[in-house]
């Protein structure tokens, strides 16, 4: 089982597309900090929320917002048109809790 579990908080409103068959798409971006010190890392996850749950959380998504998420995790690589190799975080969200304010 695929299931990846975390918290952090948003980096800019979440943005609702439609797939062609109309379904609902909540897309929005998510901070991840781990260690600390000089050794604190932040790591973006993008996160897609589907159908009516995603449409109904969306207005609630806005930057700073804290957040814990849990969903299905998938790793993306691609090279950028600088020839570069750029590798990608995303997680399909089932659950999305609202934890704190911004």
């Amino acid at each position: 089982m695929n299931v990846f579990s975390f918290t952090g908080n948003i980096g800019k409103e979440a943005e609702i597309r439609h797939t062609a068959n109309g379904d609902a798409v909540t897309g929005f971006n998510v901070a991840v900090k781990s260690g600390y010190g000089q050794n604190e890392k932040t790591v973006w996850v993008k996160c897609s929320l589907f159908g009516k749950r995603g449409e109904a959380v969306a207005p609630y998504l806005l930057k700073g917002q804290q957040v814990a998420v849990s969903g299905e995790l998938s790793v993306q690589e691609w090279t950028n048109k600088d020839g570069e190799k750029v590798t990608d975080i995303a997680v399909r969200a089932n659950d999305v809790t609202l934890v704190g304010g911004k």
